[in-house]
């Protein structure tokens, strides 16, 4: 009987020493299995991505081909402003041919900067003094808020097909800590939104890519960019309206300028204030 129940032990010391070896193959399949699945997601949100930028830049090339011709020195202007002087120079051709090809150079416009605000390419700014000096204020400030409600939201669904990975990988830090600023915020998110696209606490891009991530819908983003970036935007075309005079980008924004975009912050945000205030005293 003894030598039976030795017999028991060993066999199922052995079952469970086979049992954990399984166990411990299994998972490390599981994790080969995950590593490249999650090598094989990355790879297919970059070439998605690439696939996206490539057809974008198609459609920008048959925007251009569709402009006017111009002499060599003009087409020379033609390109996306890297400072002050490159939208001078852009201004002044762009100023020629827009009251005869009125809807070619509205429509450069319009895809430039979308384009732009869609693979958060530096120069949009300029865009934004650059819509001051071709158009009456009201249709510039509409057009500049369009375009980057519009841009920023390609970005947001964008980032939400391809960009998770990434900023899993390389942002996860500070995506967490937005993260709990937004489930802070979530009841006024509209007024939250409205705060960051008017202070430089948060850059635009990191805004438009994590968005997504962190659960921000996509109709409160829209919203909250569009009438955002109203009033930084009102700075930048008021500045258009005399691009000639200007040398730097600085030059656009004076300490007036600075202290309206104080005040609209600041009021943008009093009304989640006042709401924490009278839920705590409900409470």
């Amino acid at each position: 009987m003894a030598k039976r129940r030795r017999e028991r032990r060993e066999t199922d010391g052995s079952s469970s020493e086979q049992e954990e070896v399984r166990a411990n193959a299994s998972d490390s399949q599981v994790h080969k299995e995950a590593q490249h699945s999650a090598g094989g997601s990355a790879r297919m949100s970059f070439l998605i991505l690439v696939s996206v930028f490539t057809c974008s830049a198609a459609v920008m090339y048959l925007v251009y081909r569709n402009f006017p011709e111009l002499s060599d020195d003009e087409m020379e202007k033609i390109k996306i402003p890297k400072d002050m002087d490159d939208a001078k120079a852009l201004g002044t051709v762009l100023s020629k041919y827009k009251d005869t090809y009125y809807t070619q150079v509205l429509v450069a416009y319009f895809a430039t900067y979308i384009f732009l605000q869609t693979f958060a390419i530096p120069g949009s700014i300029f865009l934004s003094i650059l819509s001051g000096y071709l158009y009456p204020f009201p249709l510039a400030l509409f057009l500049v808020c369009l375009c980057s409600g519009l841009g920023a939201s390609f970005c947001y669904m964008l980032s939400y097909l391809v960009g998770r990975p990434m900023v899993y990988k390389y942002l996860t830090e500070k995506a967490q800590k937005w993260s709990q600023q937004v489930d802070k915020h979530r009841d006024h998110l509209i007024n939250y939104i409205i705060f960051l696209r008017i202070t430089p606490f948060l850059p635009n891009w990191f805004i438009n890519i994590t968005s997504p991530v962190i659960n921000v819908p996509l109709g409160v983003f829209f919203i909250g960019t569009f009438l955002g970036v109203a009033p930084p935007s009102f700075v930048a075309i008021n500045a258009g309206t005399t691009l000639y005079k200007l040398t730097t980008a600085g030059e656009a924004v004076s300490w007036n300028s600075l202290a309206v975009l104080g005040v609209l912050a600041v009021l943008s945000i009093l009304p989640v204030c006042f709401q924490k205030k009278l839920q705590q005293k409900l409470e």
